[in-house]
């Protein structure tokens, strides 16, 4: 019998993914643990591996395909002395099954999205008696029924599915009649599309933001997974997480004389080159760790109906990529050198780039760390990740004067501002856990003790 292949579920939270590349074609022979194909989620580009043996029967999902759910069939493999015919006519849908079956679903699995929906469709009936046959397959709710594909492509579009007629089975809406829309050879359902008019409280559709610049002023670059997931994350981040900020100037210059020193002293290499080089974020990680540590009410996060403490300092490092970023995470942050954090964020910060992490390293911790300092910016609020319950935003180390017992002095500063989830976090705690990271960054010898 046939053997399903279908799309894995590479994360815990993974919903959907891309299929970038198949490793193999029709007609090749595999074996368990063969590469065969490379699926692209939000953060990563890992690759699937065959679990049996057999021969690749058909292809289900093209290669550079978008939005693939989970457990949505990718290909088939056939077992020996079974061919081509073996596979079945309906192979390849699985993932629409669900929904082509709704018409035909019992009243009573179909009452609780009908009641949900009803005040939404209420208008619908007027639409239907001018279109007859032509209109939308209904549920006695007013759902309806579309295809995955065309819901997909008329949302994209910003055309209310309800407005389109469908010409599919009992008036379905399917792929063609969203593109017949979309080009204007069908006329969209005056009454039906009404709903739409309640869009701006989601934002602007496509079109609708499209339409207020010049045609060929600007170029169309579709959102990918990580972008589609940094947007959806951090918007909820900033409606659902209450966010207040607390910002101290940290004097550098004992750790800036630290830093110098290590530095000088690191071992050189065959080539004549320092095996290591520390830079002021290292310093900014074993000082913030630590005090997560020191104030161990500070080291929480947000879970609904508790607040989780946590007993190691895991820290995530924001790393910019092309397109988007990633926050690895370094484990257990407090305990290592600054060798060893210097080693751990250079390596992960590199797969980041290429897109080569495993879940477990982006996923997890109760805090970031996010350094613009290198791109000369002083001070900035940034938004906190989710699950996490505080972000620390380190800017440019800089000369400043500042006045010390009636004596003008020149020194280094930097501006750091922790964002802070008060659910988990208050003011007094976030204030006592940024003033023990002061005074490790200012005495960086205190890391030791």
């Amino acid at each position: 019998m046939p053997i399903d292949i279908t799309m894995p579920a590479l994360s815990p939270t993974m919903e959907e993914g891309k299929l970038a590349k198949w490793h193999v074609k029709e007609g090749d022979s595999v074996s368990s643990g063969d590469v065969i194909a490379e699926i692209e989620t939000d953060k990563a580009t890992m690759e699937v591996e065959a679990v049996d043996e057999g021969k690749i029967g058909k292809i289900m999902v093209a290669e550079g395909t978008d939005n693939v759910k989970v457990n949505a069939v990718i290909a088939v493999l056939l077992q020996e002395g079974e061919d081509a015919s073996a596979i079945g006519a309906g192979a390849g849908k699985p993932a629409e099954a669900p929904k082509a079956e709704a018409p035909k679903a019992t009243p009573a699995t179909e009452a609780p999205p009908a009641k949900a929906e009803a005040p939404a469709a209420a208008p619908a009936p007027v639409a239907n008696s001018n279109k007859g046959t032509s209109a939308p397959a209904r549920a006695e709710g007013g759902r309806v029924f579309a295809s995955p594909l065309a819901k997909r492509l008329a949302k994209e579009a910003g055309i209310e599915i309800a407005a389109i007629s469908g010409t599919g089975p009992k008036g379905r809406v399917i792929k063609a009649d969203v593109e017949a829309a979309k080009s204007g050879k069908a006329p969209l359902k005056a009454a039906a599309s009404a709903p739409a008019a309640a869009a701006p409280a989601t934002g602007m559709s496509k079109n609708q933001v499209m339409a207020l610049y010049e045609e060929g002023t600007y170029e169309v670059v579709p959102n990918d997974g990580m972008r589609k997931t940094i947007a959806a994350r951090l918007t909820e981040s900033k409606q659902t997480v209450p966010h207040f900020y607390l910002t101290v100037d940290c004097r550098i210059d004992a750790l800036l004389a630290a830093r110098e020193q290590i530095n000088a002293a690191a071992p050189k290499s065959k080539d004549g080159k320092p095996e290591f080089k520390l830079s002021v974020n290292d310093f900014v990680m074993k000082a913030w760790a630590i005090a997560l540590q020191r104030v161990p009410a500070a080291n929480a996060t947000w879970a609904g109906d508790s607040i989780l403490y946590h007993k190691r300092s895991d820290v995530a490092v924001a790393v910019a990529i092309p397109g988007g970023l990633f926050t690895p995470v370094v484990k257990s942050c407090d305990t290592k050198s600054l060798r060893q954090i210097s080693e751990d964020v250079k390596d992960l910060a590199t797969r980041a780039r290429n897109k080569k992490l495993a879940p477990h390293e982006y996923q997890g911790g109760s805090s970031s760390v996010s350094n613009l300092g290198m791109f000369g910016i002083k001070d900035f609020a940034a938004v906190i990740n989710p699950p996490h319950g505080t972000i620390l935003a380190v800017g440019v180390g800089e000369e400043r004067v500042y006045p010390d017992k009636g004596e003008i002095k020149i020194g280094q500063f930097m501006t750091c501002t922790l964002s802070c989830d008060h659910r988990s976090v208050d003011g007094a705690l976030g204030a006592e856990v940024l003033g023990v990271f002061k005074g490790l960054i200012e005495n960086p010898v205190m890391m030791l003790a």
